[in-house]
């Protein structure tokens, strides 16, 4: 039987010795056919070692806690028992010299001619992920101190907060959104991979300019990627660069935004649409912080900060094959929610102040404030387009104003309330948006009366949220 699955992983035998992760083959007996140089390197134990051998004494004999694990309960060797695969992310292996690491393994059935002849283990040390989630925790416990810090002092510490951050576009006094402020104070002065999250129109943009602006690469650029606006092909010319010649229509040299971002800070916006393909050259470059230009050999080294954006749930993506795992948790460093206007009503007063002071300098108008009414009733609505739709809203109620004092004269839609809306998937949500604002202007994309420009998106980004959304004129 040894000799069987031997052969079985003979094949691939060249491609499994090359992959950074563990490997290792057993046969229907649970002894080793097959141990890969990674697996050796993380254990300190040799293939000559554990061949032929029942290795979980070797390396799997005990838990974390120093309590034993018979090999009964393994859940590698269960596999080889029902056939059934498992994917582990909380045990531990054993050194040779009487360490442990943390693991995360995938332990799978082989099958020859409907017959489970053995299993493959995959597995790699998580050692600096836990270390990660571990400062993360630390940080996080230390923004909710300081969050509940904050909520005790009175209204003068907090206008004194939010003078410190008046000009950046972030401005609230509601507490979740004070905690994300202390948020992005903490993880600025690092160099760590930052995620942030949120719903379209929350301001994820602003929040990754004031990381940049506030991080010690601030003399540098910071250098913007549409994950959305180009296909997969041109997608790895926009970020690598390519040669002269290197496909039809490349007539001259052309530096990537890795390239120009050296140095400096790298924001992916729209993370979430990358194909299958880019994402795998993505995640080399972070790995490796080097690359090559389309259709060049010369490798390229980068020093960048790279932030991340997305309005979707990466998690739930990667639990559905449509994003790679060891991707997200690259990205995944230390994540950073935006919330979404519905939850900080409170703060649509203030962003009401400083949005009509943005328009006055814009439009040449003098509107010295809004009338209580008219904020009841903006702080009624459940805003699906967030602080994108509010600026939107109250641009055009300016540019119809004649008063000092601005009266909103728009009808919102009393029959999807916030706690509705909160039901709707996020798709529906934007999707019923975008179809509001194009019905608005007439179903011109382009052009300065144009969707495009009322959503603050680039021509090409509309078009291509229509066309995964399904929006067509009727």
């Amino acid at each position: 039987m040894a000799i069987d699955i031997k052969e079985f992983l003979a094949d691939s035998q060249l491609l499994l010795n090359a992959v950074g992760e563990g490997v290792y083959g057993f046969d229907r007996d649970g002894n080793a056919v097959f141990v890969n140089p990674a697996s050796e390197q993380m254990t300190g134990w040799k293939s000559e070692e554990l061949l032929g051998k029942n290795i979980h004494k070797y390396h799997h004999h005990t838990h974390a806690n120093g309590e034993p694990y018979p090999s009964e309960e393994c859940n590698i060797y269960n596999t080889m028992r029902d056939g059934l695969e498992r994917k582990i992310t909380d045990e531990v292996f054993w050194r040779k010299d009487g360490t442990s690491f943390p693991v995360e393994y995938t332990s799978t059935p082989v099958f020859k001619d409907g017959e489970l002849i053995g299993a493959v283990a995959v597995f790699r040390d998580v050692s600096q992920q836990k270390l990660a989630d571990s400062n993360l925790r630390a940080a996080l416990k230390k923004v909710q101190d300081l969050t509940e810090k904050l909520q005790a002092e009175n209204s003068y510490l907090q206008d004194e907060i939010n003078e410190s951050w008046h000009g950046s576009g972030l401005e609230g006094n509601s507490p979740n959104f004070l905690a994300m402020l202390q948020q992005i104070k903490l993880v600025a002065q690092t160099d760590s991979t930052v995620l942030i999250l949120g719903e379209n129109g929350t301001g994820k943009e602003l929040v990754a300019r004031n990381l940049h602006q506030l991080s010690q690469r601030k003399n540098t650029p910071l250098v913007k990627v549409n994950c959305a606006a180009f296909s997969a092909n041109l997608l790895e010319s926009e970020l690598f660069g390519h040669e002269k010649g290197a496909f039809t229509g490349a007539s001259e040299k052309r530096r990537g935004r890795f390239e120009l971002a050296d140095k400096g800070t790298l924001f992916l916006d729209e993370i979430g649409e990358l194909s299958s393909d880019a994402q795998s050259k993505l995640l080399r470059v972070l790995q490796e912080r080097e690359f090559e230009r389309v259709g060049g050999s010369k490798t390229i080294k980068v020093d960048i900060r790279i932030i991340a954006a997305t309005n979707q749930n990466l998690l739930a993506m990667v639990e559905q094959g449509k994003f790679r795992m060891d991707l997200y948790y690259r990205l995944n460093v230390f994540p950073i929610v935006m919330p979404a206007l519905r939850e900080r009503i409170e703060d649509i007063p203030l962003l009401c102040h400083s949005i009509l002071a943005q328009l006055n300098h814009k439009l040449n108008k003098d509107i010295k404030g809004i009338s209580k009414k008219s904020l009841t009733k903006l702080a009624g609505y459940h805003w699906p387009g967030n602080i994108r739709e509010l600026q939107n809203i109250l641009e055009r109620e300016v540019i119809l104003s004649n008063s000092h004092t601005l009266h909103i004269q728009q009808k919102f839609d009393k029959s999807k309330p916030a706690a509705r809306s909160l039901n709707r998937p996020l798709a529906d949500i934007e999707k019923a948006y975008i179809i509001e604002v194009l019905n608005d202007c007439h179903w011109q994309i382009g052009g300065q009366n144009g969707a495009a420009k009322t959503l603050g998106l680039p021509d090409s980004t509309l078009r291509s949220r229509m066309k995964k959304l399904i929006i067509q004129r009727s």
